[in-house]
């Protein structure tokens, strides 16, 4: 197991964004342990503080837009493969993989999820265009660090966040990756309109209730 001193090399990693980033006809790639997340990195770099979207999607997104205090409004909306948060260049891509893909200057970001056209079991990406974006966004999902860098502590850190993909799930995205090129199907979500939101105060009632 690598200790402290131990330089690990990501080039798995980097080799599954360049892979991507054709499959897909992005400029750019930058992988991540899951596609909320990605769509959350995107928030923070855009600094998004209103948004409206489709109410038929998983629970992770509405949670997602409280969480970060984005207002935002849910609209009677219905997709496949993808939909955009509007007023914003952000994308959930959850259900595309296709070649040739992606929307220029646009941010869409893949879930490699089970069911999902490339199923790794969990993972994510964003496709995107802009440079610099893509080492902001490098960074933030890396703790903070640039993983083309030695030893961490041997260089400066931005602000970041734990949400980088190992090297294993890479390695089997890029086993996967060619033979991934199917168009995207209807799939049903509920009505997020419809969550019944319990508040944290109400959190010990509710725990309770669901014992009985």
């Amino acid at each position: 197991m690598p200790g402290h001193g131990t330089i690990v090399t990501f080039d798995v990693l980097f080799e599954f964004e360049e892979e991507l980033a054709k499959h897909t006809g992005a400029p750019y790639a930058v992988v991540t342990d899951g596609c909320t997340h990605a769509i959350e990195l995107c928030f923070r770099l855009d600094k998004i503080d209103y948004t409206e979207f489709t109410a038929y999607t998983y629970l992770s997104v509405p949670q997602l837009v409280r969480n970060l205090g984005i207002k935002h409004k849910l609209l009677e909306e219905h997709w496949t493969g993808e939909y955009q948060f509007h007023w914003t260049n952000v994308w959930d891509s959850a259900r595309r993989l296709e070649r040739g893909m992606y929307r220029p200057g646009q941010k869409q970001c893949l879930s490699f999820g089970n069911g999902k056209p490339l199923q790794l079991g969990k993972g994510g990406a964003i496709l995107l265009d802009d440079e610099n974006e893509y080492k902001m966004l490098s960074r933030m999902r890396s703790d903070g660090r640039n993983l083309r860098q030695g030893k961490w502590q041997d260089f400066g850190v931005v602000p970041g966040y734990h949400y980088c993909p190992t090297l294993e799930l890479c390695a089997k995205g890029l086993e996967h990756l060619p033979y991934i090129n199917e168009l995207p199907k209807y799939h049903h979500y509920p009505d997020c309109r419809k969550l019944n939101w319990t508040t944290e105060l109400d959190m010990d009632i509710l725990v309770l209730n669901s014992e009985k």
